[in-house]
């Protein structure tokens, strides 16, 4: 079985924001240009093959200063698109309560339910990603890749390679350059303090 290095770009404005990005296309903040050049040089060390990306330029940058670390090429893999946010996509977390709070509790309440108006459901997108995902771990046997993936989807990925549901995907919004492995050994996390919450723990929202 292939491991698997589940990796969140580093922040863009919209996180630093506390705005939710959904699959708009933004780039890289100076901080995250930072965070992502500390993770490259945490992550230089394992033996990956190849990094794997969402079409977004926050996970191709990211994938592109991973790839130059290890040594290894990049692809851009557009089934690891974010989730689509439709009508919050951009707007502040504090906007959405305030203006649509019951839409957003139920959101956090209960996200296979409901989605951002004019939003992807999680189970469009795990119907997306699961078949991709098997595809390139069976592709990859016995080999250590990359995936780079914005948040919330990132966590959506790893719940699905760990075999776990998540509590509240709304929870792990905001990108702040981090990773973890998982694979057929104990899983195993970035040793910063920027280390992803695990699945359907409390984190950060942006």
């Amino acid at each position: 079985m292939s491991k698997v290095v589940v990796v969140r770009p580093g922040s863009t404005s919209f996180d630093e924001q506390d705005r939710m990005k959904g699959c708009l296309d933004i780039p890289l903040s100076t901080a995250g240009l930072e965070q992502v050049r500390r993770m490259a040089s945490e992550i230089a060390h394992l033996p990956i093959t190849v990094v794997y990306c969402g079409p977004c330029e926050s996970a191709q940058a990211t994938a592109r200063e991973i790839a130059d670390a290890t040594g290894c090429r990049w692809k851009v893999y557009e089934c690891f698109q974010n989730l689509d946010h439709g009508l919050w996509q951009g707007k502040c977390i504090e906007e959405i309560k305030r203006q649509q709070p019951k839409l957003y509790k139920q959101v956090q309440d209960n996200p296979r339910a409901f989605s951002p108006p004019g939003g992807e459901t999680i189970d469009a997108a795990e119907s997306r990603i699961a078949k991709h995902l098997a595809k390139l771990q069976k592709k990859h046997a016995n080999e250590t890749i990359a995936v780079v993936i914005p948040e919330p989807m990132a966590t959506l990925v790893a719940s699905k390679l760990k075999s776990v549901d998540f509590e509240d995907l709304w929870k792990s919004e905001c990108d702040k350059g981090s990773w973890e492995i998982i694979g057929d050994r104990q899983d195993s996390a970035s040793p910063t303090g920027d280390a992803p919450e695990p699945v359907g723990g409390a984190g950060s929202r942006g």
